[in-house]
């Protein structure tokens, strides 16, 4: 046997072509606002803490939602909007993409630049009502709700009061 020769970690693991990682660290009530990824599916994988992973199925409109704790995972198909929920502190996910470089469209960006008279007219919703809505509204969110959002008790989304069960679904 030859000597051992120095290789680039690119050539060891060559059989991770076109795959990207991303750790997500979130406090209890955090959310990874709703987004898609059109050129990557993501596995969403659970080192520590528990959150709800939902999505939409793009053919049937159903929302699935799965709470995941560490070790388990759940598979985003490539193109479906989804969205990840902090049920406790200390959450630590691993985004695991089938692309170097995992594309997003997230909801934020797709609320504040689409023009508020585009949703009044789309929907027949008031205009100042959307425009007054969506102002808060003012760059990228990634990691939600934003600070200094003061909702009253009993509004918003609460993950952590009844966690849904395992391979629920809601029809719309």
């Amino acid at each position: 046997m030859g000597p051992c020769v120095f290789s680039r970690p690119t050539q060891q693991l060559n059989t991770l072509d076109n795959v990207s990682l991303l750790d997500i660290f979130l406090s209890a009530g955090n959310i990874v606002e709703p987004h898609y990824h059109q050129n990557a599916a993501e596995l969403v994988y659970c080192i520590s803490g528990a959150a709800n992973v939902s999505f939409i199925n793009p053919f049937t409109n159903c929302v699935f939602h799965y709470q995941i704790t560490p070790g388990q995972v759940v598979n985003v198909p490539q193109a479906w909007w989804h969205w990840e929920i902090a049920t406790a502190d200390n959450t630590h996910l691993l985004a695991i993409f089938n692309a170097p470089i995992p594309e997003v469209i997230l909801g934020s960006d797709i609320l504040r630049l689409t023009p508020s008279e585009i949703w009044a007219y789309t929907y027949c919703l008031n205009e100042s009502n959307v425009r007054n809505t969506l102002a808060p509204i003012q760059r990228s969110t990634f990691i939600g709700p934003p600070l200094g959002c003061h909702q009253g008790q009993g509004q918003g989304y609460q993950p952590y009061a009844q966690p849904p069960h395992p391979y629920q679904q809601h029809y719309w």
